[in-house]
């Protein structure tokens, strides 16, 4: 349950429920935003680890956080068709979507005992608290001074989970403070009140799973002075920065091209977006194999199927980093090749991948 994380809050909470015997619930957020890319992915392939521990799980399709967000110009209509394909390419991949709970936030926000755990939250909730919060929007701080529905969203996020009933809340990094302000008012006994009042029942204090983000291609940079939260809204791979994003229907050619021009400097594993691509796609999906093409004179072809064995390689300088780069390439071609397919064959895929590239927002 713990693999391809960057930590669990907390684990000794995991293994307590884990070892109660009961079925556990667990959910992930994401905002039905744009086109899908393989950062995405990391998420992705970790649900379906949890689906396959046995977990309950429900992907909420986070709409009307989309909304509040401006993204896909407020299309309302756009941002489901978004979530209609991120399902579409989950299912191509292998998933077990069958097995899996789709949520529009819709349903939640047409019950108004969603929205009185939402107000029960913010009550429970300094304004600074809240402000802290809106880096897991992608957002500053100081955005929420021209448009106040910015400080809605946190208290949506952490009512989301309330809402759904939830012992795990899966997320990247950059969900740390909306579940860390979730497991905080848990314990408060006014928001404990509130919701045995709203919804009956004992409200949980959920266990946080993050895992880990996947740097652009462009690499982080410098980003002295900056707080944590901003450096991964401004260093991860993002679709609305597409020469920073692999995108799962981008043609092979244009998965080789972007890879080529990828940062990725010799011995150099930090920040470094090929690096983190093998440690936390390729090797996180199925059994691990990178075949690295080269000359004689080069060290010949070389195939790793351990990727801590292919980062250790690459640390001590033995692997080229354009040899690593035209195997991540191939690698990641062979993977999205389901994908490729669905593209090829249905009408429906490639005019909502049309519509929604033409809409693609910050």
């Amino acid at each position: 349950m713990v693999r391809n994380t960057v930590e669990v809050i907390t684990l000794e909470d995991l293994r307590e429920a884990v070892e109660s015997g009961r079925r556990l619930r667990g959910y992930i957020g994401y905002e039905p935003s744009g086109l899908v890319h393989v950062g995405w992915l990391v998420w992705m392939f970790k649900v379906a680890d949890l689906v396959e521990a046995g977990v309950d799980f429900i992907v909420l399709e986070a709409t009307w956080h989309a909304y509040i967000n401006d993204k896909l110009g407020g299309d309302m209509g756009l941002i489901r068709d978004a979530a209609w394909l991120v399902r579409e390419f989950m299912r191509e991949l292998g998933l077990p979507v069958d097995r899996i709970k789709f949520v529009d936030a819709e349903e939640l926000a047409s019950d108004p005992s969603y929205w009185a755990l939402v107000i029960n939250v913010a009550k429970s909730s300094s304004l600074a608290r809240i402000r802290r919060a809106l880096t897991i929007m992608g957002r500053r701080v100081d955005e929420a001074e021209l448009d106040s529905s910015k400080l809605i969203y946190p208290a949506m996020q952490v009512a989301d989970i309330y809402y759904l009933d939830l012992d795990i809340a899966l997320g990247g990094l950059d969900q740390r403070k909306a579940h860390m302000l979730a497991r905080d008012l848990a314990e408060k006994q006014e928001m404990r009140r509130a919701y045995e009042r709203i919804r009956g029942g004992l409200l949980k204090k959920p266990i946080a799973i993050h895992t880990p983000i996947v740097t652009g291609l462009g690499g982080a940079g410098r980003m002295e002075g900056v707080e944590v939260d901003e450096v991964y809204a401004e260093v991860k791979m993002s679709k609305s920065k597409p020469e920073t994003a692999v995108f799962l229907h981008d043609p092979p050619d244009v998965i080789r091209e972007k890879i080529r021009k990828a940062y990725c400097p010799p011995r150099v594993l930090e920040g470094n977006p090929v690096i983190e691509i093998n440690r936390h796609v390729l090797a996180a999906h199925g059994k691990y194999k990178l075949r690295v093409e080269r000359p004689t004179k080069y060290g010949g072809p070389v195939e790793f199927e351990r990727v801590e064995d292919m980062v250790e390689a690459y640390a001590r300088g033995e692997l080229h980093p354009l040899d690593l780069k035209n195997a991540t390439a191939e690698a990641l071609v062979e993977l999205l090749t389901p994908i490729r397919r669905l593209v090829e064959a249905n009408n429906r895929v490639r005019e909502v991948i049309e519509r929604v590239s033409l809409k693609v927002t910050r």
